[in-house]
């Protein structure tokens, strides 16, 4: 038997209040590791538990043709990130500023960027982009959303979407590459980097 449809259960869920658990056990872990990964831990664990009391409230308007209500939850999510971009701008700052053994571990993807050795240089560029680019930009690359998926979060045309993701693209190659000739410069002086 086929599972029911998220916008069925949210649906449903206007009678039957208890039909919204299973779209927050099929959805909560999502949005903690995106809302995590953006503002760390407890602050993310708080913006997730959040989302889902919004959602909720807001069910009534969740548009029956979707088939997965993870989209429009991450977009109630970044709404209430952004309210929060004080924050995670302190964060990202005092995250790009520590040494690399005292930083604080995200629960997926930061070991890749560690291994990479730019996280810093990753803080520091998202501390300093458009909110709007960076949320579109981190709904891509950390919840692997498409984007018109993103574009549905943030309630936004696609076009704008892939505008975004390409200029934070451009912003970031460029950055890095920055970073690789300085530490080239330093490697070939002999003097340290860091």
């Amino acid at each position: 038997m086929q599972e029911p449809r998220d916008a069925d259960l949210i649906r449903g869920s206007v009678d039957d209040p208890q039909l919204f658990e299973s779209v927050f056990e099929r959805h909560y872990d999502a949005v903690r590791r995106y809302a995590q990964r953006r503002v760390g831990q407890a602050v993310g664990e708080e913006l997730a538990a959040r989302t889902f009391l919004v959602a909720f409230e807001r069910r009534s308007t969740f548009r029956a043709d979707a088939e997965s209500a993870r989209g429009w939850l991450l977009g109630i999510a970044t709404n209430l990130l952004r309210h929060h971009v004080r924050d995670e701008q302190t964060h990202l700052r005092i995250l790009g500023a520590l040494p690399p053994d005292r930083r604080e571990r995200a629960p997926d993807d930061e070991g890749r960027l560690e291994a990479l050795g730019v996280w810093p240089t990753i803080a520091q560029i998202l501390r300093t982009l458009a909110p709007g680019d960076r949320d579109a930009f981190l709904l891509v690359v950390l919840e692997d959303l498409s984007y018109s998926e993103v574009a549905a979060a943030l309630g936004i045309p696609v076009g704008t979407v892939r505008s975004r993701i390409h200029r934070v693209r451009g912003v970031l190659r460029e950055r890095l590459r920055e970073v690789a000739a300085i530490a080239d410069d330093d490697e070939r002086e002999g003097t340290p980097h860091g």
